[in-house]
């Protein structure tokens, strides 16, 4: 654990960063597959990778640098993408410029990204390297796994090989190209609570499975693989703001194809019609996203014409979010790594209960924090922190006569006092029950100071029981 003196400091701290998070938020969001270039050609990744700035720390960041007369230039934000195969030049990788958007937060992309077929690997990683203007580095941050491909797939998919496949729940990005023509793609997004056509930002959308059977007020939502011929929701991740729904259809020649229900696969060509509607498609018209009327097609009843705008490529797309803030704390070392939690593991219980913390970038500076109490943490590896679950007696003489659940977020804390949040939070909760040779509760008074008593005593013997949500 941290030295007394220390530990009181940072309990200070935490305290108020709880009262008012001033929290730096790194975004990326980026496709989960890539199509390899060959030769001399540069096959750019689509979408391209964007990156956002979100969170009121970055404000507050900005007026210490001003209040250390450095000047608005100093809190610039620039930085530079590559692959991470690449070395450490930055030549070698592109420069991103961020602009602040009506919503406050910093954007930026990476337009020129792309894999040669030099590269013989079949997956890789984005290295982000962010620096303030004034030469003073933020931190270094990691896309997650991209799989590269040499192009998109013509054959029937099987679910026996599910890489490329698209399931129920997963995020896609939807875009469109006028004649193939790279320079006239627009990308499916969300500005205003209206759904548009962009050339410059694109959304992340969850697409659910839905029961056909049923209405769009009903709508429950199943699991398994996106197939042809299936109805379909596309919820924005962002706004959640969603369209109502819809059949997605494959498309071949500029025909939606009425009868395939073959799995759908990455990069794969596809329409989405209106359900219930007459032949009514998601379609785009320069920058607006409007409904299409499909002609039929009188040779073929099983196949309907479209025009270039109801044409969409489906891609599937990752994000993955860093989260820091340097509350009252002097940081000089850049944030990175941060650490990402994916999962919690309890073992035991009463007074020796064990907290794993399971995820990516731990090391050995990190302690897990329950809220303003300090755990007793022990760096097992890069993917595993094991801690000692405090008593709730920790939190305070408050919490002696514990009747109801106790929520605690959950932190990790690095020494030099940087936090990073996470969506983890623990819940104490007392039980209440029969021990052997005890006045069963139930027969005492419900007004009564006993069943108190009664209730304080059990909890005490079995300490608590931990849950965890997110």
């Amino acid at each position: 654990r941290s030295e007394p003196y220390q530990a009181s400091l940072l309990q200070d701290s935490v305290r108020r960063y709880l009262q008012l998070p001033a929290d730096q938020t790194v975004l990326i969001l980026h496709a989960k597959v890539a199509q390899k270039s060959y030769g001399n050609e540069k096959r750019f990744f689509c979408p391209p990778p964007c990156v956002y700035l979100c969170g009121p720390g970055w404000k507050l960041k900005q007026e210490q640098i001003k209040a250390r007369e450095l000047g608005e230039a100093g809190f610039r934000v620039c930085g530079y993408m590559g692959l991470d195969s690449m070395g450490s030049s930055l030549m070698e990788t592109q420069k991103l410029s961020f602009e602040e958007q009506p919503d406050a937060k910093g954007f930026s992309c990476a337009k020129a990204l792309y894999i040669s077929d030099t590269d013989k690997r079949k997956h890789f990683r984005l290295v982000l390297r962010l620096f303030f203007s004034n030469g003073q580095e933020i931190g270094t941050f990691h896309s997650k796994l991209i799989k590269v491909i040499s192009k998109p797939s013509q054959k029937k998919q099987s679910l026996k090989n599910t890489d490329l496949c698209i399931s129920s729940g997963s995020k896609v990005s939807l875009f469109n190209r006028l004649r193939s023509q790279t320079v006239s793609t627009r990308y499916l997004s969300v500005e205003g609570g209206a759904f548009i056509a962009s050339a410059r930002q694109w959304a992340a959308f969850t697409l659910h499975l839905a029961d056909e059977r049923c209405t769009r007020s009903e709508f429950p939502l199943r699991e398994g693989y996106i197939r042809y011929g299936s109805v379909v929701q596309l919820v924005c991740t962002a706004s959640g703001v969603t369209l109502p729904p819809l059949i997605i259809r494959k498309v071949m020649k500029q025909y939606a194809m009425l009868d395939v229900d073959e799995p759908i696969s990455q990069l794969h060509k596809c329409a989405f019609q209106f359900q219930g509607s007459d032949r009514m498609y998601l379609c785009l018209s320069t920058d607006k996203v409007i409904q299409f009327q499909a002609s039929p097609c009188p040779k073929e009843a099983n196949r309907e014409l479209l025009n270039d705008g109801s044409c969409w490529t489906i891609i599937s797309t990752e994000t993955v979010e860093y989260t820091f803030s340097e509350g009252l704390a002097c940081v000089r070392e850049p944030v990175s790594p941060v650490p990402l939690i994916a999962a919690l593991q309890l073992t035991g219980g009463g007074d020796v209960a064990m907290l794993e913390v399971q995820g990516e970038y731990f090391h050995a500076h990190l302690k897990v924090w329950f809220g303003d109490v300090e755990a007793e943490t022990m760096y097992r590896s890069p993917k595993s922190l094991v801690c000692v679950v405090p008593d709730v007696s920790a939190f305070g003489s408050d919490w002696r006569w514990l009747r109801y659940p106790i929520t605690v977020p959950l932190l990790l804390i690095r020494d030099d006092g940087l936090i990073y949040s996470s969506s983890f939070t623990f819940t104490y909760t007392p039980e209440q029950s029969c021990i052997p040779g005890q006045q069963v509760l139930s027969d005492i008074p419900q007004d009564s100071d006993k069943l108190l008593d009664s209730i304080h005593q059990e909890f005490t013997r079995t300490n608590f029981h931990l849950f965890m949500q997110t």
